[in-house]
């Protein structure tokens, strides 16, 4: 299928597509006319690099699990799959700390009359 087939078929657009073949994500083949043509199983690995990056993957990271993120939703268990999900977990609830600690400095501040 072409670019804009994969497009219409997933709901990411041919930049965002063509973004996830330069970071190594998507692979796609090239006709004689320079057209890129996707493996129909494209539709689906899309789909995976959209769930992992709706979990604040980056497309790096992304790269490493899309071995384990085969077969349907979610991630096979494998050594690549638990130490980035662990590392990720962390790094949420790092930000999450940052935000209360923020989110108190603000209940502490008073306001004024003017």
């Amino acid at each position: 299928m072409r670019i804009g087939e994969l497009s219409q078929r997933t709901g990411v657009s041919t930049r965002l597509l063509r973004y996830y073949e330069q970071q190594g994500l998507l692979g796609s083949e090239r006709d004689g006319n320079g057209y890129r043509r996707y493996h129909p199983a494209a539709v689906e690995r899309v789909h995976r690099i959209r769930e992992l990056l709706d979990a604040g993957m980056t497309t790096e990271v992304i790269r490493t699990l899309l071995p384990c993120a085969q077969g349907g939703p979610g991630l096979l268990t494998c050594s690549r799959s638990v130490q980035a999900l662990d590392d990720q977990l962390a790094r949420v609830e790092e930000q999450m700390a940052e935000l209360e600690r923020k989110k108190e400095a603000l209940a502490r501040l008073e306001l004024r009359p003017a």
